[in-house]
């Protein structure tokens, strides 16, 4: 896990210099592919997955190491054709993961929100999920493991793979000649990242997208038919750790609600946005219908409101940071209590960012369990002593008392204009 650690404070920078990058290569070239919320959202979308991977928060259900342990019939030795066969087998596990996360209820809610940006650029491929706590994965690497793929070689391959799918999201490059026939380009991605009858549930593949042609869920784009970007049911929130849930609580209340019992098991496992005929009656739920139509989730912003939200999700990444800093320098309980303050703080900020008239209850938690923490580590802040105490205790109340005035200016503009 600290490997980890230090090589996204490497790459994080990395990725968000390449945001910044292209969102002024737009403003040059005038192709304004950013809305300032929806890159909010996905950034601090981000910064959530990062603390749930690094606090190892999940379920495992079965482990590559059993799997190969159970199956393995041969044990490659250390070359580059190992390597080779890794990836392959990786890509491979990869996109059949993928697939089924769009093809069940269930699964669908730990994917959804890296489809809920209404945009496609390279912040939205920062939106992952929190809500993937059962780690079954290793079950599509079954090949590896028949083959004897180490299991060092596969977690070194691992991140290298995910990082390999930033890039292609991006609507500044089009087509790659007959690199389109072998790799995942971001023609093919803004495909699958596309609503349109034509375009969706298609392309699945992560680096090589030979997978969607030989399983038959390959859609070139094509030149008269633009993308539309985003989830048939719309998300309607920034909070991506509302977002995170949103279909598992429908899934709930469709569960609770039908009279059917046959429904209530199987609505898990059916297809994605299957609902019980009784409950889809009785309890409608808006689906975009005509995706060049629908008008996109926008809520009215001031320019000193966005400023100061983008301020809030700076000190997020700056205790986002530290936390990577002392990871290791403290007991796993305080990383978890850390874990979860950074989690509130982005719930407070993006919450806010809707207009939520209940967002001060979030900001008072966040207040309330800020001073818990510090009267907890005997006036310290998870390493921080001294004056760094009074500054952030400053930091906190001032956060309540801008985010009050900020979002009751709001109102106030809503209401006059």
């Amino acid at each position: 896990m600290t490997t980890y650690a230090n090589v996204l404070t490497i790459a994080i920078p990395i990725f968000f210099f390449l945001v910044l990058v292209e969102i002024l290569y737009g403003l040059v070239t005038k192709k304004k592919y950013y809305n300032l919320m929806d890159t909010l959202s996905s950034l601090s979308s981000g910064i959530t997955n990062l603390l749930k991977d690094l606090l190892g928060i999940g379920i495992i259900i079965i482990s590559y190491p059993f799997i190969k342990k159970s199956i393995s019939i041969i044990e490659l030795n250390e070359s580059i054709h190992l390597y080779i066969i890794a990836f392959v087998c990786l890509d491979f596990a990869s996109y059949w993961n993928h697939r089924l996360n769009h093809s069940i209820n269930f699964f669908w809610n730990q994917h959804v929100i890296h489809h809920s940006s209404q945009e496609f650029n390279l912040a939205c491929a920062l939106r992952q999920s929190i809500s993937n706590l059962l780690g079954y994965g290793a079950v599509f690497l079954i090949p590896a493991a028949f083959l004897g793929v180490p299991h060092k070689v596969i977690s070194l391959l691992a991140p290298l793979h995910l990082f390999g799918q930033f890039w292609y999201h991006t609507k500044h490059i089009g087509k790659l000649g007959f690199l389109e026939y072998i790799f995942v380009t971001p023609s093919q991605h803004r495909v699958h990242h596309a609503i349109n009858p034509e375009y969706i549930d298609k392309n699945y593949g992560q680096i090589l997208i030979v997978w969607d042609k030989i399983f038959g869920s390959f859609q070139e784009e094509l030149d008269h038919i633009k993308p539309v970007y985003g989830i048939l049911r719309p998300a309607k929130t920034w909070n991506p750790i509302l977002i995170n849930f949103k279909h598992l609580w429908q899934l709930i209340q469709d569960a609770y609600h039908t009279e059917n019992i046959w429904d209530k098991v199987r609505i898990w496992f059916m297809p994605t946005g299957w609902r019980p005929e009784d409950v889809r009656l009785k309890f409608p739920i808006y689906i975009i219908e005509d995706p060049q139509e629908y008008k996109k989730y926008h809520t009215a912003l001031s320019n000193p409101f966005l400023a100061w939200s983008f301020i809030q999700l700076g000190i997020g990444a700056f205790f986002m940071f530290h936390f990577f800093s002392i990871l290791h320098q403290q007991e796993s309980t305080f990383n978890y209590f850390y874990g979860v303050f950074i989690m509130i703080h982005i719930f407070s900020f993006t919450f806010a960012m809707d207009q939520s008239k209940y967002f001060i209850f979030a900001e008072l938690i966040k207040l309330s369990f800020s001073l818990i923490l510090i009267y907890v580590q005997k006036f310290s802040w998870f390493c921080l002593h001294g004056l760094n105490i009074y500054l952030i205790i400053f930091y906190l109340i001032t956060s309540m008392i801008f985010t009050a005035y900020f979002s009751q200016k709001e109102k106030l503009i809503l209401k006059t204009s």
